[in-house]
């Protein structure tokens, strides 16, 4: 979330970097309510110290002029307040300022190759697809999933369900013992005051999958990614400068409507409604942020690395990035059966965008500020399966096993 202050002094920066967004943001609009909101505020004060200098008169005649003081400030108030809620609802509604290095475009087609990791693997067999080859060995069941679930669900049966297993025990004793993060079990149901910290609401709320309880006025919510949850660990406090840099990994279901994917891969398990996923979240200095996201993005590459599976580093253009989002390294996996590689993972450092909805801060010797804020898919878990199943598949349809998996996977060198 952005400042009011801060775009008051730099109006036409904000309009032509949120441009750059793909946003379309009525400034005029923004600076005309917080100009009311000033005015507003200016009468309501001379009021307040008119009353207060009538309160100290003990003359009977000014207790009528005391009253309607009172109204005309009651009134002043509540017509802030109207005000003030607009500000609010516009501010965010703002997405965050790309990072200067970030380069400008509308869509994909402006996002910059890094570099690419890894040999992709040359068949001397015909190709099958995850679908093709789980539903043959029956292990990946759509029919059933349907049947219970609708659409974009699946059922894992026997080594399928424990090569999911297996790849979650992985990345979590990766992540923890080779990059020191901290394990956490968080909730998967979170209030709506959560899902705005972290700019899922309320811009995206259609994608949002909401839990209708009995008391009407409390919402909540499945989380989308452990994202939610883990950022908000720092939320309404102020941390110790020595304690940072905070660095939380969780492995969690996340459940996404797909709203604005109609007939977007509609078959097998690249899009689906319940998912998987390992993620990393930072808290650090914002000074720290950048560097910070390039020890991310290495700590999810080297679960690519280890499994032997090709991929290439895409910087996503300002205009497809994340909604909070100033910087995002992109993860993409080679899927052999689409002859492309396909996203698998998002590292993002949000800045202190996150922290202000928030009201995450830090104390150092300078003083108190906002934190800032990574995250990372490392990786996400069913998208991680359809590579693998798909690059280690044998000519009878059976899929090797990776070295690094099989004490996972109590020692099976196939499934």
């Amino acid at each position: 979330m952005h400042d009011i202050k801060d775009i008051r002094k730099n109006l036409e920066i904000y309009k032509k970097k949120i441009s750059e967004r793909n946003s379309s943001i009525n400034f005029e609009s923004l600076i005309k309510l917080d100009e009311e909101n000033r005015g507003l505020i200016q009468k309501k004060e001379k009021n307040e110290q008119e009353k207060k200098l009538l309160s100290k008169s003990k003359d009977p005649s000014n207790f009528e002029l005391s009253k309607k003081i009172t109204i005309e400030i009651n009134s002043l108030s509540k017509a802030q307040t109207e005000i003030q809620n607009k500000i609010f609802n516009i501010l965010s509604s703002i997405p965050n300022i790309a990072h200067e290095d970030v380069p400008i475009g509308q869509d994909e087609k402006s996002n910059k190759l890094i570099y690419k990791k890894g040999t992709i693997r040359k068949f001397d067999f015909s190709i099958k697809s995850h679908v093709d080859i789980g539903e043959e060995n029956n292990q990946i069941d759509f029919k059933n999933s349907s049947k219970l679930s609708g659409s974009r669900f699946v059922i894992l049966n026997s080594n399928f369900a424990l090569l999911e297993r297996a790849l979650i025990n992985f990345m979590l004793d990766t992540h923890i013992s080779n990059f020191s993060y901290k394990e956490i079990s968080p909730p998967l149901l979170v209030n709506e005051n959560v899902m705005y910290g972290t700019g899922q609401l309320p811009k995206f709320e259609e994608d949002q999958f909401e839990i209708k309880l009995n008391n009407e006025e409390e919402r909540k919510f499945l989380i989308p990614t452990a994202e939610v949850v883990l950022t908000n660990l720092v939320r309404d406090t102020t941390t110790e400068f020595k304690l940072l840099p905070l660095r939380y990994v969780a492995s969690t279901p996340c459940f996404r409507k797909e709203a604005g994917s109609y007939g977007k891969d509609t078959k097998g398990m690249m899009r689906q409604h319940q998912f998987y996923k390992v993620e990393l979240v930072s808290i650090v200095d914002p000074k720290k942020c950048l560097s910070e996201l390039d020890r991310m993005l290495n700590c999810a590459e080297e679960i690519l690395k280890l499994l032997e599976i090709p991929y290439r580093v895409v910087l996503l253009s300002s205009g497809d990035m994340g909604f909070s989002a100033e910087k995002t390294f992109d993860i993409e996996a080679w899927i052999p059966s689409e002859d492309r590689y396909r996203e698998i993972s998002s590292c993002s450092s949000c800045g202190t965008f996150q922290a202000r909805r928030m009201n995450a801060k830090f104390k150092s010797p300078h003083g108190t500020d906002f934190v800032g804020t990574l995250n990372g898919s490392a990786l996400a878990v069913g998208r991680l399966m359809i590579t693998l199943i798909e690059n280690y598949q044998n000519a009878d349809g059976s899929v090797s096993v990776p070295n690094v998996l099989k004490k996972y996977m109590n020692n099976l060198d196939k499934i």
